[in-house]
C-alpha cells in the first residue's frame, strides 16, 4: 500500500496548511480527504504536490507492504 504520512510532515515541516495546499495546488477537499485515507491518487496530483512542496515523491510517500499495515 502506498501512504501519505510523509506528506503531512513535509507540509509542517514548511508550516503549509491544507488551505494552502488547495489554494497553490488546485487540489479539492475530498483529494485532501482521500490523502488522508491513504487512497488511490493520480500521478498528475502527485506532480502537483510534489511541485508545490518543492520536493520529491519519496519525500511525501512510501510503500509499506500490506501485511506491515495490518499489524498496526
Amino acid at each position: 500500500m502506498i501512504v501519505f504520512d510523509k506528506l503531512w510532515t513535509v507540509m509542517q515541516a514548511q508550516d503549509v496548511s491544507t488551505y494552502q495546499l488547495r489554494e497553490k495546488c488546485g487540489i479539492d477537499s475530498k483529494t485532501i480527504r482521500r490523502l488522508r485515507a491513504n487512497e488511490n491518487m493520480e500521478t498528475k496530483t502527485l506532480n502537483k504536490l510534489c511541485a508545490a512542496l518543492h520536493c520529491g515523491l519519496g519525500d511525501i510517500a512510501e510503500y509499506v507492504p500490506d501485511e506491515d499495515i495490518q499489524k498496526k
